[in-house]
Order: C-alpha cells, then sequence, then structure tokens
C-alpha cells in the first residue's frame, strides 16, 4: 500500500489554458484538492515558485484546502528556504496545521533556479547564490528548532496582555508539526543530511547525475542512503519518503489526442540546471495505456522505496481533466501495481 497525491504547479496562461488569472489557478487549486479527496487521493501538495504565473504564497491555499477538507494530507513540494524568515514561517505553519487539524505536510528546501536574478534579494536577503545555499540550511535548522515549542523569548516588563511567568515561545503552536516537515533532496549527501536532522525526504523527477545508471536507480539509492542514516541518527518517529513521478495513464481518445504523441519524453535526460555546475538527471514521463504503465512502473526501484508517490499533474487542463487523471491512476493502474 502506498498514500498516492497530486502535485501541482499551480500555472495559469491567458492563451490554451482552462486556468487563465491566478484568481483561477488558486481556487481550481482548492476545488481539485476537495475532488481528489472524494474519490480517495491521500494528497494535494503544490509547488512554490515566486516571481512567477504559478502559486507562489502557499499557506493561504493550504488552509482554505484544510477549511474544506477532512482527511487528504495538505503538503508543499517545495517551499524556497531562500525566500522565507524562519519566525514568520512557522507563525503561518503553526496556524495552518491547527486550521487542517493536523494535515499538513510541508516540504522544504533550496529549490530551483528563479524567474528573476537573485530574487531572495527582494525579500530583504542580500545573499550571493554561493552564499545562500549554506544560509539555506541555517535557516531550516531555525525553523526547525522553533516548531519544537520551546520558550525562548524574554518577556516585556510591561506587556499589553496578562501572561504567565516565564520566557515565550512562537503562538500558535501546533504539536506533532516538527515531524512532518520534509526536506528536498537532490542527492546522496543532502538525503542524508535530511536523515541526520530529523526531516523526511521528497525526492523529484530530477536528482543529481551521480553514476551512469538510470534515474530511478540513482534515485532508490539516495532513499536508501536516507534510511540507514535515519537509523543511524536514532530519532523517535518512523520517517517518510516520497518520489515524484509523471503518469499519463490513455484511456479516452481526449487522453490519446492530448498525451498519445511521441513527443513527450519518454527516456531520461540528462541537462544542466543554472547555477548547478554538476549535471542533473530527469526521469521519464510514464505515458501510454494502464497495461503498459503498470509494467514500467513495477520496475521502478524509487518508487518501491518510497510510502508515498506523487503525480505531477498539468493543472492548467482544468479540474475536471485532472480528476480523470488521478482517478484513471487509482482505478486502472494503482490495484494491480498493490499501492491500493
Amino acid at each position: 500500500m502506498k498514500k498516492i497525491g497530486f502535485l501541482s504547479f499551480g500555472h495559469w496562461m491567458q492563451q490554451g489554458s482552462l486556468v487563465k488569472t491566478a484568481s483561477d489557478a488558486y481556487l481550481q487549486s482548492i476545488e481539485l484538492a476537495v475532488e481528489a479527496e472524494k474519490i480517495g487521493i491521500d494528497g494535494a501538495y503544490f509547488r512554490v515558485h515566486h516571481f512567477a504565473d504559478q502559486i507562489g504564497s502557499p499557506f493561504p491555499l493550504l488552509s482554505a484546502i484544510g477549511a474544506k477538507t477532512s482527511k487528504i494530507e495538505i503538503g508543499t513540494g517545495l517551499v524556497d528556504m531562500r525566500y522565507e524568515n524562519p519566525y514568520m514561517m512557522a507563525e503561518n505553519a503553526g496556524l495552518t496545521d491547527i486550521i487542517t487539524q493536523g494535515r499538513v505536510q510541508l516540504g522544504v528546501g533550496r529549490g530551483s533556479p528563479e524567474q528573476v536574478l537573485d530574487g531572495w534579494k527582494y525579500f530583504g536577503y542580500d545573499y550571493s547564490e554561493e552564499e545562500i545555499k549554506e544560509v539555506t540550511r541555517e535557516r531550516t535548522l531555525e525553523f526547525l528548532k522553533l516548531l519544537e515549542g520551546e520558550k525562548f523569548a524574554e518577556p516585556n516588563p510591561q506587556p499589553m496582555f496578562p501572561q504567565g511567568p516565564g520566557k515565550l515561545r512562537l503562538e500558535p503552536y501546533s504539536a506533532g508539526l516538527r515531524q512532518r516537515i520534509w526536506w528536498g533532496a537532490g542527492s546522496q549527501q543532502t538525503a542524508i543530511w535530511a536523515a541526520q536532522h530529523g526531516m523526511n525526504l521528497q525526492s523529484s523527477t530530477l536528482v543529481n547525475y551521480e553514476t551512469n545508471e538510470p534515474f530511478h536507480v540513482q534515485q532508490a539509492k539516495q532513499l536508501r542512503a536516507f534510511k540507514e542514516a535515519w537509523k543511524e541518527a536514532g530519532h523517535d518517529f518512523e520517517p517518510r519518503t516520497l518520489v515524484t513521478r509523471s503518469i499519463q495513464p490513455i484511456t479516452t481518445d481526449l487522453d490519446r489526442q492530448l498525451f498519445g504523441s511521441d513527443g513527450m519524453p519518454q527516456q531520461d535526460q540528462v541537462g544542466y540546471l543554472a547555477y548547478h555546475r554538476n549535471p542533473t538527471i530527469f526521469g521519464k514521463t510514464f505515458a501510454g495505456e494502464p497495461d503498459k504503465l503498470v509494467k514500467e512502473l513495477a520496475e521502478d526501484e524509487a518508487i518501491k522505496e518510497a510510502d508515498t508517490v506523487l503525480v505531477t499533474i498539468p493543472n492548467t487542463l482544468g479540474v475536471e481533466y485532472n480528476i480523470h487523471l488521478l482517478d484513471s491512476i487509482l482505478k486502472d493502474i494503482a490495484p494491480d501495481l498493490g499501492w491500493r
């Protein structure tokens, strides 16, 4: 059994899209999560990008979804810590977790290249691209510490409101959220670092090209390294591991029209991301008839290692189509793979 969720970038665009504005993107994201819960999807996750025509401010969205659903996990994949103030983020995350009744699964990390140069500088952080790497990790560890609920702030001797004795912590505090923080790892080294610091592991459709093996084999090695490092660290709770896949079952004429061409990448691809010195390997798209996809996905070593699979969705095709896509995966693929 595996948890199955979707990952949406929340794109909007005027041409060739059913999601034309920011309003469309956010409101349809809420509707999609509501409908996905009804058909049995386990998680609604959203990518976060800044200065782009896609989702960039996750906490109001996660809260709105939480207010309209009751079971589905609500998460990010991931929040770019280059832009975040750990203290403000801890407050927002705590409140969101309370509103969603403990269903937040918060993915954090360094993030990918953005739409503008050094975008975090506009948020008040004057660091170079090289410096921001370490700052991101330091900021994440500070955020994790705040989620533990330790009281650290000296009280005002003449406060506006009555308060008990002793130091204060950020409020609202949500117990349990600390164990639902995920790190987006791109390499074995960062996967091990995440385990050492007690974060669950998210691994996307791209990882550092560390060997000449297929994408899913390299990713599986990351997950195994994470699990081994977790055991060595001796944390007092069980970790979770998540992988993302592009899966497009073709069961209707519309599916065939949209995704049945040879234009989609059916093989792993190696390339370079901006500012990355080392090459990156991108996982292939799984597109085809359900029986074909079952055979291909059954050979994916990283999926075997993970307890959760997120399906990247073409959100610009609208809620109805994406529910059809997710329902096809639940009914035509998941049972034969033992995911359900």
